[in-house]
């Protein structure tokens, strides 16, 4: 039976990787529903080769643009916005819906696939991040399948079939620890977005690849595994391990720890979510262990990388916190690659939003964007304090400030002493 598939977020970098396996498999998948951007060009060559019913873009006018690229023997739906993207991922014809939409954004579209009865593969970590419980409740309502693209998560999956869910002790998420782990915190202040962009294992996409140098994108993977697992918090460690070769691990109640191997290529993970149970054959390099006689691990050190710490605070707390944090996240992240503040300001703001506004219960998907919107004001007003003070300070030696406790509730740290 073909799996029919909706694909949100098909221009970036895990949507470019799932048409690849569409492509090499077309007898297995068919693609109904694409959703993308800005990138009209390469969404037109994607309709071209998968002939969906129904595609979205960023808005009105980009829709009329890729109307007009298309030309009038092209019969599809062109759709645009918010709303366009929820059209995509609740198409009847669809079956499946791979997530990939970057950031907040991917929330709403995924919940309505979950309400319409569609299984979900689940790239977009920011929709177990704002709004786990909520999601987690829809999954069990409505039955369907909640599978995991992200390497780390996928990994645990895995492993986590090597024994009982009451046996398992830990899980152990790896963090290759991104181009900056070997650096004092005093040389942060200088790193420029080309630098941070600059991610030495894997080909990721722009917001990811920043988040990946602060460790927020560890942070955020810590929020959704203990949704996606039902795992206590205290119960999930991060070690950093620089190769990529180990891509997470369990440890279970006897000492046994099951670690997922594999190189740094995340269409492994991706073909595992859209063909589970069955494991498809990838014309991919096999991992030599040959070469696999220096494998590391470490713990992070949660002084260069504070917003990994605030990460399992919020995530303790809960409510709308953790939308928060994520808000706070895609605005700084964005101020940093326009030059607007410094690479450690990144975590400064974020922090600095959470000790700032009052967390609520989730009692609903409203709640939880009204709690992103509050984050996104909250931290502009941030940035622009931050980008001001930059400005004054233009030609003087940088300072080299602290960066604030923001202390939400006071935990340990799993793998600290």
């Amino acid at each position: 039976m073909i799996k029919k598939i909706s694909l949100l977020g098909s221009t970036g970098s895990i949507g470019c990787n799932v048409l690849q396996i569409v492509r090499r498999f077309p007898g297995r998948f068919q693609i109904v529903g694409l959703a993308a951007g800005k990138n009209i060009q390469l969404l037109r060559d994607q309709i071209e080769a998968f002939n969906p019913l129904v595609v979205s873009v960023a808005d009105e006018a980009l829709a009329l643009e890729l109307s007009r690229l298309l030309g009038p023997e092209w019969r599809g739906e062109i759709t645009s916005g918010q709303q366009g993207n929820i059209e995509v991922a609740t198409i009847k014809e669809a079956d499946t819906v791979v997530s990939a939409i970057v950031g907040a954004a991917g929330l709403a579209p995924t919940y309505a696939a979950i309400e319409a009865g569609k299984n979900i593969a689940l790239a977009n970590k920011e929709t177990l991040v704002m709004a786990g419980d909520l999601v987690i409740k829809a999954v069990k309502r409505h039955k369907v399948k909640l599978l995991p693209i992200d390497s780390e998560h996928n990994a645990i999956f895995q492993a986590l079939a090597a024994g009982r869910k009451s046996d398992v002790h830990k899980i152990i998420l790896t963090a290759s620890g991104g181009p900056f782990r070997q650096k004092k915190i005093s040389d942060l202040w200088q790193i420029t977005p080309e630098q941070a962009l600059a991610h030495p294992n894997w080909n990721m996409g722009r917001k990811i690849s920043i988040d990946s140098a602060t460790l927020i994108n560890k942070g955020l993977e810590i929020i959704e595994a203990r949704w996606l697992f039902d795992i206590p918090i205290e119960n999930i460690e991060v070690l950093i391990h620089p190769q990529s070769i180990v891509h997470s691990m369990v440890e279970f109640r006897d000492g046994s720890v099951i670690a997922q191997m594999g190189i740094p290529d995340m269409k492994t993970a991706i073909a595992y979510a859209l063909s589970y149970p069955e494991r498809l054959k990838l014309n991919l390099p096999r991992l030599n262990l040959d070469c696999c006689h220096d494998l590391r691990f470490t713990v992070p050190d949660f002084a260069n990388f504070p917003a990994l710490k605030l990460a399992y605070q919020v995530c303790k707390k809960g409510g709308t916190l953790p939308a928060i944090f994520n808000g706070a996240n895609e605005i700084a992240v964005e101020a940093f690659l326009e030059g607007k503040i410094r690479f450690p300001e990144i975590s400064l703001v974020v922090a600095e939003t959470v000790t700032r506004l009052e967390s609520r219960e989730a009692l609903n998907i409203k709640v939880v964007f009204e709690a992103d919107l509050a984050a996104r004001v909250q931290a502009e007003s941030i940035v622009n304090a931050f980008a001001m003070k930059k400005h004054q300070q233009k030609g003087e030696k940088i300072a080299c400030p602290e960066i604030p406790a923001a202390a939400v509730i006071d935990i340990p740290l799993p793998g600290q002493k």
